[in-house]
C-alpha cells in the first residue's frame, strides 16, 4: 500500500509526461478538425496573402484517419475453451454504449496514437462494470520495468469548474486528488510562492468513500490502446505522417487561388499612352488646373480614353492553373501511398472499376485495418478480463487472457460477391453459424437466427430433412446424388 507522499510523487511524474505528450496530441488533433495553420513559401507571400488565407484547409488528413475506423468493428468476445461468444459480455459492452464509443476510442488512437479504457465497478449494479473510453490528453500508463503489458500504475487527469482533478489507479488502492485553477497574470514572487502552495495535489475529500479506496480487481484498471506501437519508442499516429503533405497541398491551393485572382484571363495593358487629363474646376467653374481622370471609371463605363501618338494596346495570356490542379493531385497521391489509403477515398475518381479491381485498391487499408486490429484487440481482450474481474468471476477472466475478441470484415463486398463466397464455403462443409457470423452478423444476432431456424424444423420438419439431405449429398464423394 502507497503512502501519501508516494501517490503525490507518482501523480507528479506521471502528469509530467502525460504534459509532455499533449502537445503532438492537441496539435494532431487540430489538423483532424481542420485547424490547419497555414505555412507559407515566402515571407512575401505571407505579409500579402496571410490574412487572406488564415481559415483555409483542404482537410485531407479527416479522410486518412476515419478511413480505418470506419471498418472497425467489435462483435463480441470468446473466452479460451467457449464455442460461442460469452453474452455477459456483449451484455456489458452494449449497456455500456460501447457500439458507439468505441469508435471515438479507435479514432482517439488513430490520431493520437494511443487512446485508453477504464473499467470499474458499479455499486448500483454490480453485474455491469462502468466502462468508458478515455482520451490520450487525459491518461496515462506506467509499466512495470522490461514489460510493455503489465502495468504498475494508471493516471487520469481532467479539469471541470475551478479545480484540477486527478484519480491514481494502482493495483491495490485508488487515489484521488484536487487543486485549483488559479490565474496566469503577472504576480510577485511572494504571490507565485503561494500559488505554488496552492497549487499542490490535495486528497480530494470524499464523503460517501474512503480516499484511497481499495482495488478490489487487484490489477491496475486503465488498459492503453497503442496505434503502430514500436518496441523502445511511442507509438506513431496515423496523422504525424500527413501533416507535412498537409501543409504542402494547402500552400499549393493558396497559391493558385492567387493566380487564379490575379493572372486566370487575359490581361490588356496600354502602352506608350499618356495618363489622360481633365480640367480642374474651382467653385465658380473656372479652370484652375489639371487632374488626372479616375481610371476606375473606364472599367464601369466600359469606355477607354488613350492620348499619345505611339499609344498601343498589348495582352498576355491567362495563367495555366492546370499546373497547380496536377501538383496537388501528386502529393494527394503520395497522401495515398504513405497511409494505405484508397486512392478513391482521396481523389474521388472511378472508372469503370471491377469487384476485383477495387478489392485489389483496398488491399492496403484492409491489412492496415488487420493490423489494428491486432494490437486494439490484445487490449480489448484485457478490458474484458477487467470486467470479468469487476463482476467477481475469477475463472472466466483468467480464460479471457487467452480469449478473442471478435470482429466485422475488414473488407467491402458486394451482397453478391459474399453471397457467392459463402455458399461454396457451405459446399466444402463449413457450418452455418461460422458462415453467418462471415456474413457479418453478431454472436447474439447469430444466435437467434439458428433458434428461427429451429422453430422453422419444427414446424416443416420434411423441409429441414430435405435440406440437410441436400447439404449432405453435396459435399460427398462420388458421381450419384446418394453418393454412390
Amino acid at each position: 500500500m502507497a503512502e501519501l507522499e508516494q501517490a503525490l510523487r507518482l501523480v507528479d511524474l506521471l502528469e509530467a509526461e502525460l504534459l509532455r505528450r499533449r502537445g503532438e496530441i492537441d496539435r494532431h488533433n487540430a489538423y483532424y478538425r481542420g485547424a490547419q495553420p497555414l505555412k507559407f513559401a515566402s515571407r512575401e507571400f505571407a505579409k500579402f496573402h496571410g490574412d487572406r488565407y488564415r481559415d483555409f484547409s483542404d482537410n485531407w488528413v479527416q479522410v486518412v484517419a476515419d478511413s480505418p475506423v470506419e471498418r472497425l468493428t467489435v462483435t463480441g468476445f470468446q473466452a479460451a475453451g467457449e464455442e460461442r461468444a460469452d453474452p455477459d459480455l456483449w451484455r456489458v459492452w452494449q449497456v455500456n454504449g460501447l457500439d458507439a464509443d468505441s469508435q471515438l476510442g479507435f479514432l482517439g488512437s488513430v490520431i493520437g496514437g494511443r487512446s485508453f479504457a477504464l473499467v470499474w465497478g458499479d455499486p448500483d449494479d454490480e453485474e455491469t462494470p462502468v466502462v468508458t473510453f478515455e482520451d490520450a490528453s487525459q491518461c496515462i500508463v506506467a509499466y512495470e520495468p522490461g514489460s510493455r503489458r503489465r502495468r504498475r500504475a494508471g493516471l487520469k487527469r481532467w479539469q471541470d469548474g475551478g479545480y484540477d482533478y486527478a484519480t491514481l489507479f494502482l493495483s491495490e488502492e485508488v487515489w484521488k486528488f484536487q487543486r485549483p485553477q488559479l490565474g496566469q497574470r503577472d504576480k510577485s514572487p511572494q504571490e507565485s510562492d503561494v500559488d505554488e502552495e496552492l497549487r499542490r495535489w490535495q486528497p480530494r475529500e470524499m464523503d460517501d468513500e474512503p480516499n484511497p479506496q481499495p482495488n478490489p480487481m487487484g490489477v491496475v484498471p486503465l488498459v492503453e490502446l497503442p496505434n503502430k506501437p514500436m518496441l523502445v519508442a511511442d507509438p506513431i499516429s496515423d496523422v504525424a505522417g500527413v501533416v507535412a503533405m498537409q501543409d504542402a497541398i494547402n500552400l499549393l491551393w493558396a497559391q493558385m487561388f492567387t493566380a487564379s485572382d490575379y493572372a486566370s484571363f487575359p490581361q490588356r495593358v496600354v502602352m506608350g499612352a499618356e495618363r489622360p487629363m481633365i480640367p480642374k474646376l474651382n467653385a465658380a467653374g473656372e479652370i484652375i488646373g489639371k487632374q488626372p481622370v479616375d481610371l476606375e471609371r473606364f472599367a464601369v463605363e466600359r469606355v477607354l480614353w488613350i492620348t499619345g501618338k505611339d499609344a498601343k494596346i498589348a495582352e498576355w495570356q491567362a495563367a495555366n492553373l492546370a499546373a497547380y490542379t496536377q501538383i496537388i493531385e501528386v502529393a494527394v497521391g503520395h497522401l495515398a501511398a504513405q497511409t494505405r489509403t484508397p486512392q478513391h477515398y482521396l481523389i474521388g475518381k472511378m472508372a469503370n472499376l471491377s469487384g476485383d479491381a477495387l478489392l485489389a485498391a483496398e488491399t492496403g487499408l484492409v491489412k492496415r485495418v488487420d493490423e489494428k486490429k491486432l494490437w486494439y484487440g490484445q487490449a480489448l481482450r484485457e478490458v474484458a478480463r477487467l470486467i470479468l474481474l469487476a463482476r467477481g468471476e475469477d475463472d472466466k477472466a483468467q480464460a479471457m487472457r487467452a480469449g478473442a475478441v471478435l470482429w466485422a470484415d475488414s473488407e467491402s463486398r458486394s451482397y453478391a460477391q459474399l453471397a457467392d463466397a459463402l455458399v461454396k464455403l457451405k459446399d466444402l462443409g463449413f457450418p452455418f453459424e461460422w458462415l453467418a457470423l462471415r456474413y457479418g452478423l453478431t454472436p447474439t444476432e447469430v444466435a437467434d437466427v439458428v433458434a428461427m431456424r429451429e422453430r422453422e424444423a419444427e414446424m416443416d420438419p420434411v423441409a429441414a430433412a430435405a435440406s440437410v439431405l441436400s447439404g449432405r449429398t453435396s459435399v460427398e464423394p462420388g458421381g450419384g446424388e446418394d453418393g454412390a
